[in-house]
């Protein structure tokens, strides 16, 4: 009998695991939109807590968590600020424009992380009737197109003090904030007085089926209440979902350091390959890399397939493997043999 699959494709693969079934079957559930469900209330009064803010608010997707935060902090004819490879620009269906009539402007990043300079100049003179008005900076943390790579407090410091010289919010997309606290060892509270709001994935790494919570001010999460019951996000019985997250909380943040090692694992098997042209600096959970000319990373990911190994191709010569809670080290080893049969 053939072994299942090893899927590497992403961290949202992720199945709950019979603790955490356990724990959505015990949750006390009431109904949400009338804010009375009371694992929801525990649910975004710890993360809201944990990040130093006053509210948060419970949503289906970071996708939603990160288009409310837009669509709160801009107004139609906005413009917002991001990495070119940015979650909210490349894999939100054009939210940012759909839903909240904002453009996006694209800075050139190193591995997703831009600079305090690139935000100055990118920033419109509010003077010019015909530009459209700045007015949010989004800043992705861990960044998924570059291969998981951790923005540090200096730098995030640097461009906050330019939106305070231009009066300009602040969105951290935290989908994998907790992988980066697992390397860096920051106090979340930290990361959260820096932005106006954060986005907190718990369905990637952390292995929850279902959410996100956005957290910031009182008055912030007030407006998000309302933009999420128009895009119909307001959940009903929503606590059985949020008990999967508390317990992810509880129990699978201390494992990402697990994930890390071993995609640092696959990324060294990578690096010594001929097959492989580039490996991105492997900082978290995510490996990126390049396949050499003469096979593009559809076929290399289409005979990775055959091996039982399921990953993306993201570029023409770009694959992406994600390591989550599902994958152990005899499924490391498994991908580590198939790529040296492939790519060798």
């Amino acid at each position: 009998m053939a072994s299942p699959p090893i899927d590497l494709r992403s961290d949202t693969v992720t199945r709950p695991t019979p603790a955490m079934r356990e724990a959505m079957l015990r949750a006390d559930v009431g109904d949400d939109v009338f804010g009375e469900d009371p694992t929801v209330n525990a649910l975004e009064a710890r993360m809201a807590a944990q990040f130093g803010k006053e509210a948060g608010l419970f949503c289906p997707s970071g996708t939603m968590t990160n288009q409310i935060a837009v669509h709160v902090h801009t107004r139609p004819g906005d413009e917002v600020i991001c990495d070119e490879g940015a979650h909210i620009y490349r894999y939100e269906g054009g939210g940012v424009m759909a839903t909240s009539g904002s453009s996006v402007k694209l800075l050139e990043s190193d591995r997703g992380r831009f600079t305090a300079d690139q935000v100055r100049a990118a920033i419109n003179d509010r003077e010019a009737a015909w530009l459209a008005r700045t007015s949010l900076v989004n800043i992705e943390n861990t960044c998924n197109r570059g291969g998981g790579a951790i923005w540090d407090l200096p730098r995030v410091d640097a461009v906050r003090d330019v939106c305070r010289d231009y009066d300009l919010r602040m969105h951290l997309d935290g989908a994998r904030i907790f992988n980066a606290l697992a390397v860096t060892g920051d106090d979340p509270a930290d990361w959260g007085a820096r932005f106006d709001t954060v986005s907190i994935c718990l369905s990637k790494g952390l292995g929850a089926p279902v959410g996100s919570v956005l957290v910031g001010s009182k008055d912030t999460i007030h407006d998000a209440r309302r933009v999420r019951k128009r895009l119909g996000g307001g959940m009903r019985q929503a606590g059985i979902l949020a008990a999967a997250c508390l317990h992810a909380l509880d129990h699978h943040v201390d494992r990402l350091a697990e994930d890390h090692r071993r995609a640092r694992a696959i990324g060294s098997a990578l690096e010594q390959l001929r097959g492989i042209t580039q490996v991105l600096p492997v900082d978290t959970n995510i490996i990126i890399y390049d396949v050499a000319p003469g096979i593009s990373a559809a076929d290399h990911v289409e005979r990775l397939r055959e091996a039982g190994i399921l990953c993306m191709a993201i570029a023409p010569q770009r694959v992406r493997m994600v390591m989550h809670l599902d994958v152990d080290d005899a499924a490391v080893e498994r991908t580590i043999t198939a790529l040296q049969q492939i790519a060798a």
